[in-house]
């Protein structure tokens, strides 16, 4: 008996959403531990940040599987990245300060790791805003430069997540390990492609 999703884009914007329900159910039943507003923060930073490492592996996966169609995932997975980076700041502007911006600015300032947090959420703000398909072909080879951004973006957040932790620093090293290898890959992919496009130029007669 073959099983078929209908609707595989459909089966994984609900999955995705999983993650916002769980921390719903959590919130409901008081699991959040005894400091719920950090562990608020840390749990929609951690989904923001795996949405973006799974953003760049569609690339990798593509190349290896030459399945075409991941494009449409690594779109869907870079918003998922921006909403729950937005949902993120959200819970510092409104639960953490109450919106009290003379406090937020005076905690940015003294708190160096905020501004790596910031420029990681313009980065992914600037991708959410410039992922539909009418804005990469106005905005032509552009488009690409500016996605390339991603990794500067991702990096950033990685920062701003170590230095802000004062305990267990393996998740934010096993982030930065994927990164790493995820542009190590990148980085060779372009190298052979350059190769490959050179050794198929004919060369002229003497």
């Amino acid at each position: 008996m073959n099983f078929q999703i209908k609707n595989p884009k459909l089966v994984t914007i609900a999955v995705c959403l999983i993650p916002m329900l769980w921390l719903f159910v959590d919130i409901a039943f008081d699991n959040l531990g005894s400091n719920p507003i950090q562990a608020l923060h840390i749990r929609l930073g951690d989904w923001s940040l795996r949405f973006l490492c799974m953003t760049l592996a569609i690339t990798p996966l593509q190349t290896m599987t030459k399945w075409r169609g991941m494009a449409d995932y690594r779109q869907m997975f870079g918003l998922y990245a921006f909403f729950y980076a937005t949902l993120h700041l959200l819970t510092y502007l409104a639960i953490d300060n109450n919106f009290e911006w003379s406090l937020i600015g005076t905690d940015i300032i003294e708190s160096p790791y905020i501004w790596f947090g910031v420029v990681a959420y313009w980065v992914v703000f600037a991708l959410a805003i410039t992922s539909p398909k009418w804005v990469m072909k106005r905005m032509g080879k552009s488009w690409k430069k500016l996605h390339r951004l991603v990794y500067i973006g991702t990096m950033a957040a990685i920062i701003h997540y170590f230095w802000q932790l004062k305990g267990n620093l393996a998740e934010p090293l096993l982030y930065l390990i994927i990164i790493f290898f995820l542009l190590g890959f990148r980085v060779l992919a372009g190298l052979t492609s350059r190769q490959l496009n050179k050794m198929m130029i004919p060369k002229g007669h003497e």
